[in-house]
């Protein structure tokens, strides 16, 4: 994690404010097990919770929070703004912005529906390097939003740089309206209480059906993976459904120039099929907004599971935990899983893409000094970062890589790193590397700078930019540091399974607000004045801005602090974050 994790995990907290204004309306625009069995992909927002919900909710406290009011319009008005408007048209106001984001009081559902496999229904041509479908669509209850939901939709077309044709016609039995760009096309009708939208015709002749009561043959309910999932999308505000088993289908729909011959022999090899579904949903417990989800499937070994990893108990990175810590974050990938499922989908991929694996293998062994799977097996695959700094100072931050073998570890950083190693010296067990990010030769010599240093253990290799954080993180693991010593980490630690993949905590209360407030403004305006284009200078300019409205205090006023964890087990990978 870096220093702008913090605001990424704010800026989250208020896109989803945005979802809950204060009235309540309608659950669903459509029952999602309705929707054609061909669907692929779907989010639903189910509508506005209660005003209670709302009250208790730490996140909509911060919201609400009159001392919150400047930055709330701020973000508001930079979210709406379009950096690709014309320059004589006026971009929107806060008063505008304030006005439009009330759609968003209504339920809507986003979602893709895989191309017929009818063969009445064949796929169109497509033009050089652009997808041969697109089965987005979109359908938002627009109930007391039709007149906002016209204006809005008037108002964005006159900020586009390019005007549409727009075409009247009938779909469905529907009045719709045709808009053509050099992007592409897209369909759109309002009628009774929906708005609809999508950029296939078919898909959007079969939404209207579907609304108009005139529902197809075969529906998502009829889904095994739907009806599997379907636990994990229930009791909250926000649901999510990708079916997994339709990946490789889904993948060479949207193939730029459409499906290849040596494509679908490697996603064969994949096995794609052991994936069931990836589903979840977000819902708001008293003060906690809790996010819960899975990728299901057979996890059996040989499949695609095989990437991840069974878990610990107790990962090695936990002696490093300390009272004073105030984020961590923890997770395990299985390197040599990943490499096997790859190799074998490659070299089955057809062509001479085994002779490619061979060829490559064998330069790997070179430039590594061993085999690329030895080299692979050296990691234990757990990845770790830790921070101690109130103002996330980076130089006090550590990055943890779990090993097993030591010397050859070490034989393998002086192979990779070469003459950047400038120093390499032992202390007890421990080795320590400086190392050096930059450097030139001249005829004065070799010049290095921009140092890093390692910090090289029997079961771990330590990163930080600061010799000194490695020493002082090091021999906190010495004497003993008890992770149930950090009493948030323990009680988040006790809500989660034995073994566990991953395992993220930060405590807000122990933010340095002020200070880190005044890093990341520093560092946008930093990023705007080095940036590379206008419009790369405009977002970091605006996050300055936003950033600079919000008030230190306001923060930690409501939020606590943030857990999440993963595992494995045999239906799936699990994933569950609270932020409180």
């Amino acid at each position: 994690m870096t220093s702008r994790r913090p605001v990424h995990l704010i800026a989250l907290c208020l896109a989803l404010a945005f979802l809950c204004p204060s009235r309540s309306t309608a659950q669903s625009p459509v029952d999602p097990a309705k929707l054609p069995a061909r669907t692929s992909f779907y989010l639903l927002w189910h509508g506005t919770p209660s005003g209670d919900i709302r009250a208790k909710n730490s996140f909509f406290a911060l919201w609400d929070d009159p001392d919150f009011a400047p930055a709330r319009s701020a973000f508001v008005a930079s979210l709406l703004s379009s950096n690709g408007k014309q320059k004589d048209k006026p971009s929107f106001t806060r008063e505008e912005a304030a006005q439009y984001i009330t759609l968003l009081d209504n339920p809507f559902l986003l979602g893709y529906l895989r191309h017929p496999e009818s063969p009445a229904a064949p796929k169109p041509a497509s033009p050089q390097g652009k997808p041969v479908w697109n089965g987005m669509f979109l359908i938002y209850d627009r109930t007391g939003k039709e007149e906002l939901l016209s204006k809005a939709v008037v108002r964005l077309r006159g900020t586009e740089t390019e005007v549409p044709k727009l075409t009247n016609l009938t779909v469905a039995g529907v009045s719709a309206l045709k808009v053509e760009r050099k992007s592409g096309v897209t369909y759109w009708a309002e009628f009774s209480k929906f708005a609809v939208g999508a950029q296939e015709l078919p898909v959007f002749e079969e939404i209207l059906n579907l609304l108009n009561g005139k529902s197809g043959p075969t529906s998502l309910s009829q889904s095994p993976a739907f009806a599997e999932a379907k636990p994990l999308l229930t009791g909250g505000v926000l649901e999510f459904f990708l079916n997994a088993s339709n990946l490789k289908e889904l993948a060479l729909d949207s193939a730029p120039g459409g499906p290849t011959e040596q494509f679908k022999p490697f996603l064969n090899a994949l096995k794609l099929d052991s994936l069931h579904s990836v589903a979840g949903h977000l819902s708001l417990e008293d003060a906690r907004t809790h996010v819960h989800g899975a990728i299901l499937g057979e996890t059996t070994p040989g499949g695609l599971f095989d990437i991840f990893s069974d878990g610990q108990a107790n990962p090695a990175s936990l002696a490093f935990v300390a009272p004073e810590t105030i984020y961590y974050s923890e997770s395990q990938i299985n390197f040599l899983g990943l490499y096997k499922v790859l190799k074998r989908a490659i070299a089955q991929a057809g062509g001479n893409t085994a002779q490619a694996v061979t060829m490559l293998e064998s330069l790997a062994t070179t430039r590594l000094g061993m085999p690329l799977e030895d080299a692979l097996g050296l990691t234990t695959g757990e990845f770790a970062s830790l921070q101690t700094s109130p103002a996330f100072d980076k130089n006090q931050q550590v990055y943890f890589l779990g090993i097993r073998n030591k010397p050859d570890t070490l034989k393998l950083a002086r192979t990779l790193m070469g003459d950047r190693i400038t120093s390499e010296r032992n202390e007890g067990s421990t080795t320590f590397l400086k190392i050096s990010l930059q450097g030139g030769q001249s005829s004065a010599g070799v010049a290095q700078w921009s140092f890093y240093y390692l910090a090289v253990t029997p079961n771990a290799l330590l990163g930080a930019s600061k010799s000194d954080t490695l020493h002082s993180y090091l021999s906190r693991a010495a004497a003993g540091s008890d992770p149930t010593s950090s009493k948030g980490l323990q009680t988040v630690r006790t809500q989660f399974p034995e073994k566990l993949s991953g395992l993220t905590f930060l405590d807000f209360q122990k933010v340095d607000w002020p200070a880190l407030k005044a890093s990341w403004i520093a560092e946008a305006n930093k990023a705007s004045q080095t940036a590379k284009s206008t419009d790369a200078a405009k977002t970091n300019a605006n996050l300055s801005n936003w950033l600079s409205q919000i008030s230190p205090d306001v923060i930690p006023r409501h939020l606590h602090t943030l857990a999440g964890a993963g595992w494995k087990d045999a239906k799936g990978v699990h994933f569950d974050e609270w932020l409180e």
